[in-house]
Parts: structure tokens; sequence; C-alpha cells
């Protein structure tokens, strides 16, 4: 018996040792095809990029996988305890694997056979680091030896909470959300810091399957996997039992962050910074390199433009008549479905989308768009409203068949089931407004002429409507606001304000081409300065005085200025019929607020890796001992400003119109198509335009003037509210003369029409009388008789050609 016994125990010691080494070649061969576990030390997830306001506030995140990367010393004890007992309450005591959760595993898997239900697995956090960032996800025994080798191997190079660390940084939630910093801003809208019990104890949930735990499509069942892992945590120690038993009290509490962007009014702007970085960096580097992007928009001035704006394409467009309903629905049943199904402008929330019940003589009678839950279902509750003839009366003259009618009641314009906007009327329960998007279009930038600093930027009406950005990608004619770029030109070559020039008619001959340019008005005043050519924005003068120079040093100083790459030297681009951008007039007028100094438009100040290292930043300005190791009573540093001086700081003061210490500029294109305006103080400059996109006529007698400069005055109105009035810096070295100021020559005192004129050093009042652009004959210097009013002005005392 004892032979035999022996026997058989050879045999088994035998066996064993063979099926030993077989598993030791077998985990030998797996050994060598493991992937290295070192590139977890050099670990880089994708990281969200967040780009903010200058004044902190959050603009819009990107990501393909949002997530905020957060050092495991800065995830708080509560949200540890969470994870390690949802996942791996023994993590800190095992060597990887966790030998009496595996055993358990087995064990039901044993008993669960042939019972269809799932198998279950015992997967440490460590394992599941090795599976999440060296294996795939596939189900075999294969890969779960690997990942088993895997995660004695890691436990080996790395500490516990280094491997905790990279968990809650890597593992997926749901909505999007990646590591535990972005689930708790994409669930809850808070910080990691500021989760309670409970909604730690839900995110802990989530890693075993998010879609299994959806907050709204199985809310009971995430309720009782939140509620099991408050029990491991009060089971192991971490909360008390009335915490425990309060925190499942609470309900889910989950209220989604929406993506994209958050600062109201941004849109345009952000997107533009969005290009800007994939132009810089790539899209890689946006969408998962982390940056910390802080631009210049002041969200306060923002809104202010986008108010202004928005109030000057409805004021035009509303005097263009109704053109109509949004769509149109059937009213006569449940209708809140439909209309939740229509799509509004979320960039306008002053806004709501409507669907008309009933019509009548004295009004509508509206059912208001229901909202949406978080979880994406329409509200059923049916909110109506009324709309009075009195605040639809816009619509009297509306649009049939492309010819504008007038209606005699509200009836006549809309029916039962048309969808229309409307706005609530302040202070009066259940009355609205009817409102339309308008066809009009316009861009707008607000920039600080020191710095170039973007402080604010609208690109049309609504971005939720069209994401073209007018400030910046729409090429148009800036008209007469052009013009004082080329009388920038000739004071800084030569020509001063009292320079005098012929105002009448001149045809230019160019091959076979005829042209016969006239002023806005159609009319000529005859000799007149350059002041007053400016001021009075006159074509003919603008034209002589480009051909007296050259055309070549206007498209110098045009190209100098940033209005334009590359100007063909044709005199009708004197006139502004070159196309620019709002960005580029505005940039050229801040350099004439600037002293006449570059600057280069920026809408980002700084940029930081997600290390928060800093990669690029705006201020090129030097500052030679601004890092001295000590101070031994030398002189405070100061910033080097090393602008190229594009225009004479004399040149720009003289164009520089005084009165509320404002200058500004209108333009209006050929046929009244676009309608500029651009003005600044010494510290603010804005510019914007009026016009369609496929651009046509505004109407007769629709200028720079009467449509730009409206909304310019609301802007600054308001932007200007409480701030110093500052007045424009003369630059040393300017005489002041006075002149008459019609001839521009010297006045003696008391002479009527005198003004006090500024002139740079070396120059002055003409000492005889002589007129730029009129032949030594007498003619307007085109071959023509001379106009009655240049007659006048020659025959006046003074007058004459020397």
């Amino acid at each position: 018996m004892i032979r035999l016994i022996g026997y058989f125990f050879g045999i088994g010691t035998t066996l064993a040792l063979m099926v030993a080494a077989g598993v030791a070649i077998y985990i030998s061969h797996l050994s060598k095809d493991l992937p290295d576990y070192e590139v977890l030390a050099k670990y880089e997830p994708p990281v969200t990029t967040r780009i903010h306001a200058s004044d902190g506030s959050l603009m819009a995140e990107y990501a393909r996988e949002r997530r905020l990367y957060l050092p495991i010393q800065a995830v708080p004890d509560r949200v540890k305890a969470a994870f390690l007992s949802a996942e791996d309450k023994n993590f800190y005591n095992h060597p990887g694997i966790d030998i009496t959760g595996l055993g358990r595993a087995i064990y039901v898997n044993l008993q669960n056979l042939g019972s269809g239900r799932r198998q279950v697995g015992a997967s440490t956090i460590t394992q599941q680091v090795a599976k999440n960032f060296l294996l795939s996800s596939d189900q075999t025994y294969e890969r779960k030896i690997k990942e088993m080798i895997l995660a004695f191997r890691i436990e080996q190079a790395y500490s516990k909470d280094r491997i905790l660390e990279l968990y809650l940084n890597e593992i997926f939630f749901g909505f999007g959300a990646y590591g535990v910093a972005g689930a708790a801003l994409t669930y809850f809208d808070k910080s990691v810091n500021e989760l309670t019990v409970a909604e730690a104890a839900y995110l802990a949930s989530l890693p075993k399957g998010p879609n299994n735990y959806h907050p709204f499509k199985h809310a009971d069942r995430a309720i009782e996997r939140r509620n099991w892992v408050i029990d491991q945590m009060v089971e192991n120690g971490y909360v008390t039992r009335e915490e425990g038993d309060k925190a499942k009290a609470e309900p889910l509490g989950v209220t989604p962050r929406r993506n994209g962007s958050y600062l109201f009014a941004g849109e345009y702007f952000t997107e533009e910074v969005r290009r800007q970085i994939i132009s810089r960096y790539g899209e890689n580097a946006l969408y998962e390199g982390g940056l910390s992007v802080r631009t210049t928009l002041d969200p306060k001035i923002q809104l202010i433009a986008r108010k202004s704006m928005q109030n000057g394409l409805l004021k035009y467009d509303t005097l263009r008549g109704y053109r109509g309903p949004v769509t149109h629905i059937d009213a006569s049943g449940d209708w809140g479905v439909a209309l939740g199904n229509v799509k509004g402008l979320e960039d306008v929330p002053e806004w709501s989308l409507a669907v008309v019940l009933d019509s009548s003589a004295t009004g509508l009678s509206i059912g208001l768009q229901p909202t949406r839950q978080i979880s994406g279902d329409i509200v059923k509750e049916r909110i109506e409203g009324a709309v009075s003839k009195e605040d639809m009366s816009f619509a009297m003259r509306h649009v049939v068949d492309g010819k504008t009618v007038k209606a005699k009641s509200p009836a006549d314009v809309l029916q039962p089931g048309d969808v229309i906007f409307v706005q609530k009327n302040e202070g009066s329960e259940g009355a609205y407004t009817l409102r339309q998007v308008p066809e009009v279009e316009g861009g707008l930038i607000a920039m600080d002429p020191h710095t170039g600093r973007v402080l604010a930027m609208v690109g049309g009406f609504s971005y939720a409507q069209s994401e073209f950005n007018r400030a910046t990608q729409a090429m148009r004619q800036p008209g007469s606001s052009f013009k004082p770029i080329v009388y920038s030109a000739a004071l800084d070559n030569g020509y001063t304000p009292a320079s005098v020039i012929m105002d009448g008619p001149i045809t230019i001959q160019s091959g076979t081409t005829t042209w016969t340019p006239k002023n806005y008005d159609g009319t000529v005043a005859g000799p007149a300065t350059l002041r007053s050519g400016i001021e009075k924005s006159r074509n003919l003068m603008t034209v002589r005085l480009a051909n007296d120079m050259g055309m070549k040093l206007v498209v110098e100083y045009a190209e100098r200025f940033g209005v334009y790459d590359h100007l063909a030297p044709y005199l009708p681009m004197a006139l502004g019929s070159g196309e620019t951008t709002v960005m580029r007039m505005v940039s050229a007028y801040s350099i004439m607020a600037n002293g006449g100094k570059s600057i280069k438009p920026s809408l980002i100040d700084r940029i930081q890796d997600r290390y928060g290292k800093t990669v690029f930043k705006q201020d090129e300005r030097g500052c030679e001992g601004c890092n001295a190791p000590e101070w031994n009573n030398q002189p405070e540093p100061e910033l080097v400003d090393n602008s190229e001086q594009v225009l004479d700081p004399m040149t720009g003061a003289t164009i520089a119109e005084l009165g509320r210490h404002i200058a500004g500029k209108t333009g209006t294109t050929n046929d009244e198509k676009d309608a500029w305006f651009i003005g600044y103080t010494p510290n603010l400059v804005v510019g914007l335009y009026m016009g369609y996109d496929t651009p046509r006529g505004l109407g007769h007698g629709a200028t720079g003037g009467g449509l730009a400069a409206p909304i310019f005055k609301d802007f600054m109105r308001v932007a200007l509210d409480g701030t110093p009035n500052v007045d424009f810096k003369v630059p040393e070295g300017m005489n002041l003369v006075a002149i008459n100021r019609k001839t521009g020559m010297r006045a003696a005192s008391g002479d009527p029409g005198t003004i006090i004129e500024a002139f740079k050093p070396g120059t002055g009042p003409a000492d005889s009388y002589w007129v730029i652009g009129m032949g030594a004959d007498g003619s307007n210097g085109a071959g023509g008789p001379l106009s009655p009013q240049a007659t006048e002005a020659i025959q006046a005392p003074g007058g004459g050609l020397y």
C-alpha cells in the first residue's frame, strides 16, 4: 500500500511539475509579446483645452475626450474612498492581484456555468490600468493572464498612488467624459472638491458600465448601484452609517454641463480663436493638448457690442416689412412636440419660437415652444400668449411673392400653424412682440489701440443662424472710410491740412477706359483745404490728391497700415474700391490712435500647456532689468516699445477730429451696398459695417452716417459711461497757426472764417495761393471748364493762381 501511494505520489508530482513547466513556458511565451509598461511613466492622456476671457470666464472647451488631468494629491479622500469601495477595497494591500477576490469570482462563475448569467470579474485597479493603457478589451483568458502579469510588473515599478492617479484620470464615465475631474464637471457642473458623498459614489458606480447606470434612462438602476457603493463606503469605514443613510436619501441630482461655448455672446470670438490655435499648433494640440488659453475678450464690452449691433440690424430690417413665418406646422392638435422640434436661435435667448393658434383683426393668439428636460424629452406643458396688432405693426407691410404689400389685419399676415419668433414684453404678463431674423448683416470690432487687443467681436446677428464671421472673413469695400489712409499719406509726405485741392469735375482716361468720379451729393465746391476734404468726404478732392501724390505712395501706405496685402495702383482704389475686412480697417485706425505706431491685432494674450508652461505670449515688448536678482538702488525697469513707426505721430494727431475727444469716419460704397463707420477715442477703436451677405443696395440715401454711425454711437455711449474723457495726446513740436478756413493761407487777427490749424515742424500755411489739381491756364486740371464755385474762389480776395 505504501509503495502504491508512493507510486501515485511520484506520478502526481511528475504531472504537477510537467503542468507547472507548461504553465511557465506558456507564461514565458505570453510575456515576450507584452507591451512595455514603462510607457506609463510618460503618460500624457488627451486633455481638454479650455479658452478663457480676459477676466477668467470660461468661454469654451475643446476635446475628443473631455478630461482634465488631476494629480492624486488633488483628489479628495472621499472621492478616493468611493472608487476604492466600488472597485478594489484591498488596493493598498495586494501586489496587483487580489487572490481572495479572484477565488471568489472563480467560485461564482463555476456555480453559474450553464445558467446563461454573465461571468463576474475580479480585476483590481492595477489590472484595469494594465488593460486600459496596454491591452485590448478582448474577453479571453489569454488577455486576462497578460493583464495579471502586467499588474505584477506595474506594482513593482510604480507607487500605489501613481497607479490610482492613472486610473482616476483615464477611465470613461459616459457623456463623453474621461477622468474623474471631467466627470465631476460633466455630470454635476462641479469641481472634484465640491462633490458630496452621494455624488462621488454615483461617479464611482459608472466605470462598470456608464450606459447601464444612465441617470435618465436607467435612473432606478443608477440609484441602486450608487447606494451599494455608499454601503461599501460605510462597511469599509470611510463614512459613518448616519452619513451613508443621508447620502442614500438624496436624489441623483445630475445636471449635465452643456458642451462647446459657455460665455454668452462670445461665439464668433471663440470660433476665431479656435481657428487660430489650429493654424498655429494643429488639431491634436487643440483637442488633446490640454492648453489653457487666455484671450483678450472683455465680456462687458462684448455684451454692449452685441446689443448695439443687433439693435441696429433690427431697426433697419423692420422698416423693410415682414417676410413671413419661420415654417408651418399642424396646430390643430398637440402642437407642442412639432413646435419643440423646430430649431430656434439659442444665442438669442430674448426670443422664443411660437406657433400661431389664432389670428384676427386685433392680433394673434400664440403657443410658446415647450422647453426640453435635461434628458432631452420635451415638456408637455402648454404656455400660451398673445401678440397685439400694435406689437406687430411693422408686419402690416409684408412681402408677398417678392412684393411689399399693406395688410389691413394681422389675419392677412399670419395664419394658424405659422411658426414665428416673439419677444416677451417687459412688465406685461402674456404679451409678446413679433420678431424676425434680419436679412441684413454686419460685423463689428472693438480694439485697444495701444496693444491691438481685440476687446469685442460681433460677426453677425446670430452665430446659431450663420457661423460666417463678417468681422474677420467678409471682404467688403470700405468706401470713404479708407480716405483717412490717403490723407495720412499726404500729411506724411509734405502736404499740410491747409493745402488746397480743387473740388471740381475730373475725367480719368486709362487706355480705352474713361472714369468720371463724382461726389456723393453730386455737387462740387471749388478749391478747398485738405481739412475740408476729409471733413466733408469729397471724392473728387481725394482722387486729385491721390493723383498728385501718385498711387504708388497710396498703395505703400495702405499696405503699411495693413488694410491690404496687395493693392492695385489704380485711382478708384483711393476711394476704397478694394476689398478688405473690418478687422483690418480697425487695425489701421488703431495706428492713428496709437501715435502712428504699428499694432498687431490679437485675440490671444497667453497660451499655457498642460503643465502650466507659457508657450505663447502676445506682448513682445522687451524689459531689460525686469528679472534682476536683487535691488541695488537701480532705476525701475521700463518696457521697451519696439513697434514700427508707420506714420509720423504729428500726422496722426492732425487727422484726429476734436469734439468729445472722438474721431470718426463714415464710409458708403457704390450703390449704397455697404455702410461703414470707424471711430476712436485715445483708448478705444471701434469699426463696423452693415450690408447684405450677397451685396445689394441698402436703399437710396442709406449711408454710413445714417446706418452705421448710430450703432457706433449707441455702443460708445454705454462703453464709455463712467470713464474719464481722455483728450488726444498732441505730439511735441506742433505749431498752431491761425489760417483762413477756405484758402488755407495765414489769417490776420479778426479775419472771418479763421480757424487754428496744426502744422508739423518745417511746414506752415502757404505764402501764395495754389490749388492742387488746377491747370496753370485756369482749367480744372482735366481739360474741362472751371465750376462756378471754383471761379468764385479764385476771384475772391487772396485768390488766383501763382
